[in-house]
């Protein structure tokens, strides 16, 4: 039965502790190398089968472990965590894991390896309690997921039969205003491109403008050519395709009570854009693509005026179902062409999917909602997508298999931010969630 396995906190503390320890911001691969290796060694010493599969980048650790029926959950994870900026701005040292309050702070608590070690000691107290599990497993955890996975799909493709699953369970998202996750069928796409202008061969004077080019100037006007001050993305053909939610959709996002008020105050903000209140909140993000640009730089940089020689921008695109990366890469290309802008350099950079898309009334995304009551009284709600992206249709495509994303974090968790956090219940709650699921997947495959 369910109620008999239940996760040490001592033993997750442990654990978590341990990765915390670990640097792994994105890129860093040395730093990724030893949380691999950390999270390899985690998941063997929980009875998991584990492959490493080295990348172009960081390492993809992959652990399995059989149950006692043929259902096959596959669990998505990545290990990267954001960049902790400025130490100053943290109350501790972001690499050690405190604890105030039943408050756990560190970076990666509530994004990247806070779940992850919730679902391995899920796991491990499921075994323990047991001596085996209901249905079988497969953990994917990446250490390039903030940077949209550019080694996952060939890892995939090279490594099919030890990723196969029958259905992919993830971790992203919100909580709704009494503070239970949301659910959601799928999650967007996402396209990364770096835009870059070139001048002079070499920086000159400012006084020159009058006859010379500025690379930053042209590289500001590409970007007003793609984004209007209402928020309306202006590349030919890019809302094309999209397809508003249909009826069930529409019901689901009508009836979702998104915490306006405690993202507000958690995030310094006095309204959303347009003054956006209730349902449109949820409809904008779970139905509404997505352009944002990052950074802009120009070189060389400093205090002197003077015409750069080059300047670029990163933007990221979150799609929506019947967007496709390249295709919306390519119509960039083509309007900023009809824009007089050929010289714009597009690089598409690495990485990138589609959105995954599951029906909310999927038998697997309304088991996922409906184990919610065991852990939090009441079923989940379902919602199509979330305002964030993750890799999940490289899976459902390799296998003609569904998906669904369980929230976690809080608005005031700071996943990008100084002094991330999460309340020590909400990770034991997701791993007992797991646990539950397990047995209902086992019961009703």
């Amino acid at each position: 039965m369910a109620e008999s396995a239940f996760i040490s906190t001592d033993q997750l503390i442990t654990n978590l502790d341990q990765l915390i320890a670990l640097p792994g911001s994105s890129g860093h691969l040395e730093d990724l190398a030893t949380v691999a290796g950390r999270v390899a060694t985690l998941m063997r010493s929980y009875g998991l089968h584990v492959d490493v599969i080295p990348t172009n980048g960081a390492s993809i650790v992959v652990g399995r472990r059989t149950g006692r029926t043929p259902f096959t959950l596959l669990l998505y994870h990545h290990y990267d965590v954001a960049p902790p900026g400025s130490w100053r701005a943290w109350h501790h040292d972001p690499f050690q894991m405190a604890e105030r309050e039943s408050v756990l702070y560190g970076r990666g608590v509530a994004d990247g390896k806070g779940p992850l070690t919730a679902h391995l000691n899920a796991i491990a107290a499921l075994a323990e309690a047991e001596g085996d599990l209901p249905c079988n497993i497969v953990v994917v955890a990446e250490g390039e997921g903030l940077i949209g996975s550019p080694n996952l799909a060939l890892a995939l493709a090279s490594h099919r039969e030890i990723m196969r699953a029958d259905a992919v369970l993830a971790t992203g998202g919100d909580r709704d205003v009494s503070g239970k996750p949301f659910c959601y069928g799928g999650t967007k796409g996402l396209l990364q491109v770096r835009l870059r202008a070139m001048g002079a061969s070499e920086s000159l004077p400012a006084g020159l403008a009058t006859t010379v080019p500025n690379p930053l100037w042209r590289l500001i006007w590409a970007v007003t050519h793609i984004k209007s001050d209402q928020e309306e993305i202006l590349i030919n053909g890019f809302y094309d395709t999209i397809e508003g939610p249909g009826r069930g959709e529409n019901r689901a996002l009508r009836a979702a009570a998104v915490d306006e008020s405690g993202r507000m105050a958690a995030w310094g903000i006095s309204q959303f854009l347009f003054a956006m209140t209730g349902t449109a909140v949820a409809q904008a993000e779970a139905s509404l693509p997505t352009c944002n640009i990052t950074a802009v730089t120009s070189e060389p940089t400093g205090d002197t005026s003077l015409i750069p020689i080059s300047a670029s921008a990163r933007l990221d695109f979150q799609l929506v179902p019947r967007q496709h990366p390249q295709v919306i890469c390519d119509l960039l290309r083509e309007h900023l062409e009809s824009k007089g802008l050929a010289d714009i350099q597009i690089e598409r950079l690495p990485g990138g999917y589609p959105a995954a898309n599951t029906a909310i009334d999927d038998p697997f995304v309304a088991l996922v909602g409906s184990v919610g009551r065991h852990i939090h009284g009441e079923p989940l709600a379902i919602l199509p997508r979330g305002p964030f992206a993750q890799p999940l249709v490289l899976f459902a495509q390799a296998y003609g298999i569904p998906t669904a994303v369980v929230g976690l974090a809080r608005p005031d968790s700071a996943i990008c931010a100084p002094n991330e956090r999460i309340p020590l219940p909400d990770l034991v709650r997701h791993g007992q969630l797991l646990i539950e699921l397990l047995y209902a997947c086992a019961e009703h495959p």
